[in-house]
């Protein structure tokens, strides 16, 4: 992950959300009465910026879920305009993914193009020229990590493994704290009590461009506060030391660390923020002894941190909190990281 100390980082702007008109298609016509099944397997890859970082044949596996969940998969036959898978759900069988679909649906057509996403929801809805589908989500299933595929199409005599790269469509957001205090005297001093995130976006719905390979977010109106950590830890002095935020100590390791997920959104002036809350021990400095300091309090805004101020969706984003007791009430430093995200939690090393 590239790592930043300034107060402003670069990040690529996010793409502009279009908001699309969706209607419902409930219709598919059965054409074959014989109703004769043909097994489908799925070759499960997730990938970032287009590199492969995940094989799953049994599970996908992301950050908050241990959960096999189903994927929901869309068939669309564009040569006659046809939906005909409307969000099959598709669980994992123990051996990796497949399910029995019903050959009548592709009877007539030569290719059907097929896309996925994660997890399954019960229902979407569609464009009216079937280029589009879209995807609501509650906070249950922001917290599983959703996912979504990139659209492959596929001949009717080659339907017997279908891959499907999937890709994140959510922020993954986590923090580092250390220290940066340049009086040596006044260093190790602060423990960290608790970091509060506010008004974190957890529901929407994704419009997945089918053709485009694209899509974009439409929030609702469902903000929550995340407690990140609550604890007592004694913050490491140095930039060299600085540590993730865990949720009741301080990490080495991102895999460790306490992240969540949150809905790409538009970053408006007041509205979020994260809420730090500190101790600091007694000390003596220039021969006067200052008394320690409880539960102070400080909230730092997120708005004017990010170009644009929005997040992009898909990304990690490290905010980087740096204390400094210069002064006993310097204001604390606060600057973002971006980085490519990994999905999978590995043991003892730094990746997602």
């Amino acid at each position: 992950m590239r790592r930043y100390f300034v107060k402003i980082v670069s990040i690529v702007a996010s793409a502009t959300a279009v908001l699309l008109s969706c209607a419902k298609i409930d219709d598919i016509p059965n054409l074959n009465k014989n109703n004769e099944k043909q097994k489908i397997g799925f070759d499960v890859l997730i990938t970032r910026d287009g590199e492969v970082v995940d094989k799953a044949r049994t599970g996908i596996m992301t950050k908050s879920s241990s959960d096999d969940l189903p994927f929901g998969l869309i068939g669309i036959d564009y040569q006659n305009g046809q939906l005909v898978l409307d969000n099959a759900a598709v669980s994992d069988n123990g051996s990796g993914y497949s399910g029995m679909f019903d050959k009548y649906l592709w009877s007539s057509s030569n290719k059907i193009s097929f896309s996925a996403y994660y997890p399954h929801v019960d229902a979407v809805s569609y464009g009216s020229d079937l280029e589009t589908y879209a995807i609501p989500y509650s906070v249950s299933e922001t917290e599983a990590g959703p996912l979504v595929s990139k659209t492959v199409e596929k001949a009717i005599n080659d339907l017997n493994m279908i891959p499907l790269m999937f890709q994140h469509i959510t922020n993954d957001i986590g923090y580092k704290i250390c220290d940066v205090t340049p009086v040596p005297e006044l260093q190790g001093l602060i423990h960290l009590r608790k970091l509060t995130a506010y008004n974190v976006a957890q529901a929407g719905v994704f419009i997945n461009d089918v053709v485009n390979n694209y899509g974009s977010w439409h929030k609702q109106a469902y903000y929550r506060r995340i407690v990140v950590f609550e604890g007592d830890a004694l913050v490491g002095v140095g930039s060299e030391n600085e540590k993730f935020v865990g949720y009741d100590t301080l990490e080495d390791h991102m895999a460790q660390s306490h992240r969540y997920y949150s809905i790409p959104d538009d970053i408006e002036i007041g509205k979020q923020y994260v809420e730090v809350v500190f101790d600091v021990d007694g000390f003596t400095h220039n021969g006067f002894y200052y008394q320690p300091l409880k539960e102070q309090v400080s909230k730092y805004m997120i708005y004017g941190l990010l170009p644009n101020n929005c997040y992009i969706y898909g990304k990690q984003y490290t905010f980087h909190i740096g204390l400094d007791l210069s002064s006993v009430y310097h204001k604390i430093t606060f600057a973002p990281s971006v980085g490519d995200w990994e999905t999978k939690i590995y043991e003892n090393n730094d990746t997602f």
